[in-house]
């Protein structure tokens, strides 16, 4: 008997066929607590940011109020690493290539239905954090931190592509899946890593009561007046509510100056007056401004100075005598031959493979050239305005920070600023200066005297006049230019057109130097690598402040 069962066993065996994992390319944390083993598989929610040694069933909701100012946080309970996952897709792959060209697919559902599947672009987490991590503790909504992390920009783009509408008003449920996918010619998806739900009720759409909301009295300041204009006042009531409730996110400050005077000045999230904000790229600008004084005081020539004049481009990796030729103007119109480019990840000279260096202008000249169209058309590149930075602390007397402390600042009235510097210790003219908000409608509003201040002429008005020139047409924008550091749009509001010169940063930070009309307006935020920072914005403007004032 005991022969028979034997034999049957082993036919059985021989029958069905085996489907062994191929083994695991990478070490992984594995299992990291009781938690995650008894949820492997699993995807948890969290209305707090909980580190995950700290993380207690009691913090993950069955229910989730979804309102303008509430945070969600996701919890991926993995039995293994993405590389891992991965592995079993292409084994014959090694784990460097593996990650190059794949990784976790999202997909959102709401109310059962689909409603948004994204393939995460290679590279967000880092290749390090995919071949070890087997849990991904990340937000989709964190409204208290500016990160602006992958996870953020998933949720937004599903945001964008449907989930607003799916989440209207009321109960809803939210289901999310995790895959691995691989794209080598065609797209490879994997079994399912982790799944969860999670009931929603969505409030999203709160009553403004604008007789409850009372604007601020404005009092004077330094080199400001208060201004008698009048404006629609429910107007930028609404405006302050919808702010105050969260409908517009994470904003510092408005200012509104009108013919010089202020108009309009709210603070919001807490700051105040005396608040410093962080306005990025909007620091850009400044080295704009102190390149038209530097040229007036003789300092440089002009604007068509090539860097042959400032570096011995010899000494640096990748020479090439279209570098030598590269202009102050290409610097200032970001058209210089440099292979770098912010908006395009791959690009050797973006940003982000900048600061982690410990010599920024050399990262910069050891950067091969273009020769291909990039070399004449707009391309966004702030490595270029850290090499101009270094040009003007090389040339003027005392350094950049002192000769702008003199020659601007000062004579501004501007005495409370920070500045952040460059490993080499200069001013980081990539965007690296805080202000208060009526100190930055101080700057606005000198570029809107054409260069005058207290009937001192601090910018050359030529230069003002250069810098208001749209000279290169801004890639993939219609109607939008790029002049000397400062950008150039026309708002449209009810079938008028206003042109503008703006100064812009991460985050949704705006000065706006309106052409035609006697108008300044300042925007801080702090919704850093925030995809609705800067739509937000124009919303604000073209909704709310412009017609407002009309």
């Amino acid at each position: 008997m005991r022969c028979i069962l034997l034999i049957l066993c082993l036919a059985i065996i021989h029958i069905i066929p085996v489907y062994a994992q191929p083994a695991d390319i990478v070490k992984t944390e594995g299992i990291t607590s009781n938690l995650h083993r008894d949820n492997v598989g699993t995807i948890l929610f969290s209305s707090k940011d909980i580190s995950l040694s700290k993380l207690k069933e009691s913090d993950f909701l069955n229910t989730y109020k979804l309102t303008n100012k509430s945070s969600l946080f996701f919890i991926a309970f993995m039995g293994n690493s993405i590389t891992n996952y991965l592995h079993r897709l292409a084994p014959a792959l090694p784990a460097d290539s593996l990650v190059k060209i794949g990784n976790y697919q999202f997909t959102l559902f709401v109310d059962n239905r689909l409603v948004y599947q994204s393939n995460l672009f290679p590279g967000a987490p880092y290749a390090k954090i995919q071949d070890s991590a087997t849990v991904i503790n990340k937000p989709f909504i964190d409204n208290d931190k500016a990160y602006g992390l992958w996870s953020e920009s998933f949720w937004n783009r599903f945001m964008h592509f449907g989930g607003d509408s799916a989440l209207a008003e009321g109960k809803h449920l939210l289901k999310m899946e995790i895959r691995p996918y691989l794209k080598a010619g065609e797209i490879k998806v994997g079994e399912l890593i982790a799944a969860g739900n999670l009931n929603m009720i969505v409030e999203r759409k709160p009553v403004i009561n604008i007789a409850k909301i009372r604007l601020s009295t404005i009092k004077p300041y330094n080199g400001f007046e208060v201004s008698n204009e009048k404006f629609d006042r429910n107007k930028i009531k609404v405006l302050k509510g919808n702010i105050d409730e969260g409908i517009f996110k994470k904003i510092g400050s408005i200012v509104v100056l009108k013919k010089g005077k202020l108009l309009i000045e709210e603070y919001f999230n807490g700051e105040t007056r005396n608040t410093l904000h962080d306005p990025r790229s909007v620091g850009k600008s400044l080295a704009s401004t102190i390149t038209g004084i530097a040229i007036n005081d003789n300092y440089l020539k002009n604007e068509n100075e090539e860097l042959k004049e400032f570096y011995n481009l010899h000494a640096f990796k990748n020479y090439a005598l279209a570098k030598e030729n590269v202009t102050i103007k290409n610097l200032l119109t970001m058209s210089a031959t440099f292979d770098g480019n912010d908006e395009d990840d791959n690009s050797p000279g973006n940003e982000e493979n900048m600061y982690p260096t410990d010599d920024w202008v050399k990262f910069t000249l050891d950067l091969p050239a273009r020769t291909d169209t990039i070399k004449k058309d707009w391309h966004y590149f702030t490595a270029g305005v850290i090499l101009l930075g270094d040009i003007l602390n090389k040339i003027v007397p005392g350094g950049l920070e002192k000769y702008a402390d003199e020659k601007l600042f000062k004579p501004l009235g501007i005495f409370n600023y920070k500045w952040q510097y460059t490993p080499q210790n200069v001013p980081n003219t990539a965007g690296g200066i805080q202000m208060t908000a009526l100190d930055f409608a101080k700057y606005g509003q000198l570029y809107k005297n054409g260069g005058k201040w207290n009937r001192r002429q601090l910018i050359p008005k030529e230069w003002v006049n250069k810098t208001f020139t749209s000279h290169k047409q801004i890639t993939g924008r219609n109607n939008e230019f790029y002049g000397y550091l400062f950008w150039n749009k026309t708002f449209l509001v009810k079938n008028k057109m206003f042109e503008a010169f703006y100064c812009a940063g991460n985050g949704g930070n705006y000065i706006v130097i309106f052409k035609d009309e006697p108008l300044v307006i300042v925007i801080t935020a702090t919704a850093y690598g925030q995809s609705y920072a800067h739509p937000q914005v124009n919303k604000i403007i073209t909704e709310y402040i412009l017609p407002a004032l009309r």
